[in-house]
């Protein structure tokens, strides 16, 4: 795997504003800050996606996500948090080292990110849902 900015941000050669650190991952200050507190989370082993992430790797991930999200809680009292995974280009990722946004969200506050989650269950019948799954369920 190429080097990215978030290896050269774990190595200390870019600076940043770190929130956590462990023996596996690493968690700072989005630049951007969509919103106060908007956080990164990423894997000191490095792999571009969520497809080619090991499971120990998400198991640290996993252990850290809580932690990091409490901190937030506790330091800004947000009104919720999303947490946010891209993979691939077409999927909004830009950076091809797997990360995990933690954004913070207030009420009555324009954050910058508009959030829309649009449902299908009105035309996604039972039948196709079981066929969906079944289609996913045979590749695990």
């Amino acid at each position: 795997m190429s080097e990215t900015i978030f290896s050269k941000i774990i190595a200390g050669e870019i600076p940043s504003y770190k929130v956590y650190e462990n023996e596996y991952v690493y968690a700072f200050l989005d630049i951007s800050q969509v919103s106060k507190g908007h956080t990164l989370l990423i894997p000191k082993k490095a792999s571009p996606n969520i497809f080619e992430t090991d499971a120990e790797t998400m198991k640290h991930i996993g252990e850290a996500l809580p932690i990091v999200a409490n901190a937030i809680k506790t330091a800004f009292n947000p009104d919720g948090l999303n947490i946010i995974q891209n993979n691939g280009s077409y999927a909004a990722q830009s950076v091809f080292h797997i990360h995990f946004h933690l954004i913070p969200r207030y009420e009555n506050d324009v954050d910058g990110f508009d959030y829309k989650w649009e449902t299908h269950e009105d035309i996604i019948d039972d039948a196709q849902k079981e066929e969906i799954a079944k289609q996913i369920a045979s590749h695990i």
